[in-house]
């Protein structure tokens, strides 16, 4: 049976669809994984879009709606990289099937990630009880992170086990909140700090996945390296800088000392 991971958010534009859409991208081309990622933002979709997908022949709102079965949705990105992509019209259907719908595939797969809704409501819900763990992906602002331990808090109850999070476009300034003000609040350790990055935009107008459209920026890498974690192998940065900056540092960052953990 694959895992399925649910990427959530209760706060649009932290980059919760270009974690979820990076993460599938690196998974099934730098750790050879079968991945399916699924747009669970049923109401306002966009994940297609980051792959190119406008008018998908088939949907998610139509697999929950029992109009087809999930296996005519899947798309093919490549050999390992499969996409469900839902209507950007919205329609009426019961979000919390997604569950049942996913038995009939999950041994498919060695790993489904889920693109939740960014909105406290029944579709993100059905993430949660689909998901086998989550990933929470906020910004260091007070704004977002008032939305994020909302958000750990309601999948606390729900009783999915929460990952980690995903602490996006950092710019290290004195402003923003530090890591541990955020583990410390949210009671969740951070697995990943990615830097604020322009070309994450040039990717998505180009409809190619960021690690492929700047596979050595640091924001890459750093996906690379959680992508791994989630897998359980450690990604060796290949860049000489990297390189040098280690020889001259002798301890860990602390998503670093987080990721370790589950490392084999």
């Amino acid at each position: 049976m694959g895992k399925t991971i649910g990427v959530i958010a209760i706060k649009g534009g932290v980059g919760k669809t270009t974690t979820t859409s990076t993460l599938g991208a690196i998974l099934s081309k730098e750790y050879g994984k079968k991945v399916l990622i699924i747009d669970g933002n049923f109401s306002a979709a966009n994940l297609g879009l980051h792959f190119g997908i406008v008018n998908p022949e088939h949907t998610i709102q139509e697999v929950l709606a029992g109009k087809k079965k999930i296996s005519n949705a899947i798309l093919e990105h490549n050999d390992n990289l499969h996409i469900i992509a839902a209507s950007v019209v919205p329609k009426k259907i019961d979000p919390l099937r997604l569950k049942d719908r996913l038995r009939d595939i999950k041994k498919d797969y060695d790993i489904i990630l889920i693109d939740s809704s960014p909105a406290l409501n029944e579709e993100i819900l059905a993430t949660m009880m689909a998901a086998d763990e989550l990933l929470v992906v906020t910004t260091p602002d007070y704004p977002t992170l008032s939305c994020t331990m909302h958000a750990v808090k309601v999948a606390k109850k729900r009783g999915t086990p929460i990952k980690g999070l995903v602490l996006n476009k950092v710019r290290n300034k004195n402003y923003e909140l530090t890591i541990d003000d955020i583990e410390s609040m949210c009671e969740a350790p951070v697995l990943a700090v990615m830097p604020d990055d322009i070309k994450v935009l040039e990717a998505l107008s180009m409809t190619t996945p960021y690690n492929e459209h700047a596979p050595y920026a640091d924001a890459a890498i750093e996906m690379k390296k959680l992508a791994g974690a989630l897998v359980g192998v450690a990604y060796e940065d290949p860049r000489i800088v990297s390189k040098v900056r280690k020889l001259f540092s002798r301890s860990l960052s602390k998503q670093e000392t987080n990721r370790a953990e589950f490392l084999e």
